[in-house]
């Protein structure tokens, strides 16, 4: 079976609020993608007061037919979400201090994402026409494993008690007594 891709450019939507405290002077969430949209680079989308959302970037998001298992769980579950991923910025002076770096329609993927701790990483809800390409694909190149109980070996590995005890000591009789140092006789 051949791997196959499917690539959609999709904009990543980063709103930017007041922080709540006084260690954090902004709060950065992700709250949308733009599927289908050209390039950007956090292209202001609209004002409301000291809270504005950009268009931070448009990234590639890919569908492996290798990985369409984990799209059917992305799909079937209560609210199907995208997964995208910020990385701390490069330049720690910068005005933004996100880069986006990642976006993926695999929970599987999402969840290794949130799991390292590496930057910002959000779900948000797929749009319907997301929703409705990664079904398409999914229809076409799913193909059902059957699962198969993995049978036991008879080998019997009870028989040899290799590994038991310290190394070090040459005697049988107990093998769990600490070992003698050089100059210290018996107590």
């Amino acid at each position: 079976m051949a791997l196959v891709r499917a690539s959609m450019p999709v904009g990543i939507i980063v709103r930017k609020t007041p922080g709540v405290t006084r260690w954090a002077k902004w709060a950065w969430k992700v709250t949308g993608i733009l599927p289908g949209a050209g390039p950007a680079k956090w292209h202001e989308l609209r004002r409301d007061g000291d809270a504005v959302e950009y268009h931070a970037a448009t990234l590639t998001m890919d569908l492996w037919s290798t990985d369409t298992e984990a799209y059917l769980v992305g799909l079937s579950a209560k609210i199907p979400s995208v997964t995208v991923v910020l990385r701390d910025h490069t330049d720690p002076n910068a005005e933004i201090p996100w880069e986006p770096a990642f976006v993926t329609a695999s929970p599987y993927e999402g969840q290794d994402y949130l799991d390292s701790g590496d930057g910002l990483v959000e779900a948000v809800p797929m749009p319907l026409t997301v929703m409705a390409w990664v079904r398409d694909f999914v229809q076409e190149h799913h193909v059902e494993e059957p699962f198969i109980k993995r049978q036991r070996d008879k080998k019997r590995v009870d028989l040899v008690e290799d590994g038991k005890g310290d190394a070090r000591i040459r005697q049988i009789s107990d093998v769990f007594r600490a070992p003698r140092g050089a100059g210290q006789g018996d107590a």
